[in-house]
């Protein structure tokens, strides 16, 4: 591992976002890390369940895909089911809120795909009863598609600004 000032390169920026008052910034803490992404993606597209699958499809080193799977059971995301007592193994299933990260991935597929795929797209996402690509598309429930989007305090958060609790730190 790269150290950078004595500090190894996947921690300098730490686990936490203690300073962002950003949903963004939170859902990182629980699938920011670099495996994450690609161990949903697995699970949701791939219908990959078991340890030693994740780590055949991934080549992942196995004490980081243990952490990683470890960390996604604590957050909710994976829910573990014992397969085998002796030896102790589980097969990890997708909770709701790890399936809805479905959307995310296909977002970040999209960016990648227009971004960082010189010889096009390795992947098509497909509606599964159909066959057609699909696409994620920002929309307004009043105008339809939209591009541009600007970010704005939403109700909760100004209150706490007016002063009816503010947080430390804002």
């Amino acid at each position: 591992m790269m150290q950078v000032s004595g500090v190894p390169s996947d921690r300098m920026l730490g686990r936490t976002y203690d300073g962002q008052i950003c949903s963004a910034a939170r859902a990182l803490e629980i699938v920011g890390e670099r495996w994450t992404l690609l161990i949903v993606r697995d699970a949701l597209f791939a219908g990959t369940s078991r340890f030693s699958d994740f780590q055949t499809s991934l080549g992942i080193a196995t004490n980081v895909l243990a952490r990683r799977l470890e960390d996604l059971v604590a957050n909710g995301v994976f829910e573990p089911r014992r397969l085998e007592q002796l030896p102790e193994r589980y097969e990890y299933l997708l909770t709701d809120k790890g399936r809805d990260l479905a959307k995310v991935v296909v977002a970040l597929t999209e960016w990648g795909d227009a971004w960082a795929a010189p010889d096009g797209p390795p992947k098509v996402y497909r509606h599964a009863d159909c066959g057609s690509p699909v696409k994620l598309q920002l929309r307004c429930p009043e105008h339809g598609a939209v591009e541009h989007v600007v970010a704005a305090d939403s109700p909760s958060r100004r209150r706490r600004r007016a002063g009816h609790g503010v947080l430390p730190g804002q």
